[in-house]
């Protein structure tokens, strides 16, 4: 079985409000990148994938007017996807949904969010709610949200296998909106401490299902890892660091290869799965963002992991309209993992 995981450039600005895709010469959101180009570079992709399961990460937008269960089952149904049943969760107000994409004759799949929604003292509040913890060490406690409530999924394979999967994109770090070098700075340090409260909360109902024995896999973008900033020694840990459970015991775990090669050599050469082009400096930025972390008891089920950078993989490299789709549809590149279900 094949599960993936794609973070989507402005996947909402490729489809109107019926849900039909702009297949035309018009730009996308994607810089110097037609809106028919762009569709046809994720139909090139989505094909490649050939994925039982893609949680897609900044999906098209559902409100009262828009619909990503339309949008993607559309999107599905025109490229002749095997993934073409679509789950959303909770919805959110940034334009940029997680949306999982499966094959029914494969999975099964519901939203199946846990916690309550206001929790007690102690308790792990339901993703849409409020969770109340000390950001800043002034014995007050903050109130977090999430602006894209992570999508907690119980599956089924067609084989009868449950496990729990969790698709999230955490708060960017990035000082959006600074307007001089120290209110980046301000910006910087308040967004990096709002993101480790979030993967705290994640890392809490994470503990629940390992706890329970659960088999789970945590995907998608967690807009972090080792270096990314020159904030991160104020935090002692990353994000990335509290939901793999670092000091944890085994049991406790969650593991992802590209993840642990990037904790454990912090020089040297490192993974990537997205590449922004940096203005001000004329250059490309790389960096490791996009994760499928698995705990423990799957690993007996021989997974393998692979990232779809068409620099970095040969099979993508070699491919030369998959080395051109990959660079068209998304400044990420897809994660997947092959595993025994």
């Amino acid at each position: 079985m094949r599960i993936a995981t794609y973070n989507v450039e402005w996947f909402d600005a490729l489809f109107d409000d019926a849900g039909q895709m702009y297949d035309d010469a018009e730009w996308s959101a994607r810089y110097k990148v037609t809106r028919s180009d762009q569709l046809a570079a994720l139909g090139i992709v989505f094909t490649a994938l050939d994925a039982d399961a893609v949680m897609v990460i900044e999906a098209p937008d559902d409100n009262g007017r828009r619909s990503t269960v339309k949008a993607l089952e559309r999107f599905a149904a025109v490229m002749g996807l095997r993934a073409r049943r679509v789950l959303i969760g909770f919805g959110n107000d940034t334009q940029q949904e997680i949306a999982l994409m499966y094959d029914p004759d494969a999975v099964s799949a519901v939203h199946d969010p846990q916690g309550e929604l206001t929790a007690l003292a102690g308790q792990v509040p339901r993703f849409d709610g409020v969770f109340r913890i000390d950001l800043d060490i002034d014995a007050h406690a903050d109130q977090v949200r999430f602006s894209k409530p992570p999508l907690e999924v119980a599956l089924r394979t067609s084989g009868g296998q449950d496990l729990r999967l969790i698709g999230a994109h955490l708060k960017s770090k990035a000082p959006r909106g600074a307007a001089n070098r120290d209110e980046a700075m301000r910006l910087g340090i308040a967004n990096r401490r709002k993101q480790l409260a979030q993967a705290i909360w994640l890392r809490r109902r994470v503990e629940t299902h390992l706890a329970a024995g659960e088999a789970l896999i945590l995907l998608g973008d967690l807009n972090d890892g080792p270096g990314l900033d020159e904030y991160e020694h104020l935090f002692g840990r990353s994000s990335l660091e509290i939901l793999i459970g670092e000091g944890e015991s085994r049991a406790l775990t969650l593991y992802d290869p590209h993840a642990h090669a990037a904790l454990t050599h912090r020089v040297g050469a490192l993974h990537s799965t997205s590449r922004f082009y940096l203005s001000d400096q004329n250059r490309y930025l790389q960096a490791l963002l996009d994760y499928i972390l698995i705990s423990q008891d799957l690993m007996a089920r021989r997974p393998a992991w692979r990232i779809w950078h068409p620099f970095d993989d040969p099979v993508c490299w070699n491919n030369l309209d998959l080395r051109a789709a990959l660079l068209n549809a998304s400044d990420h590149f897809p994660v997947t993992l092959d595993i025994e279900l």
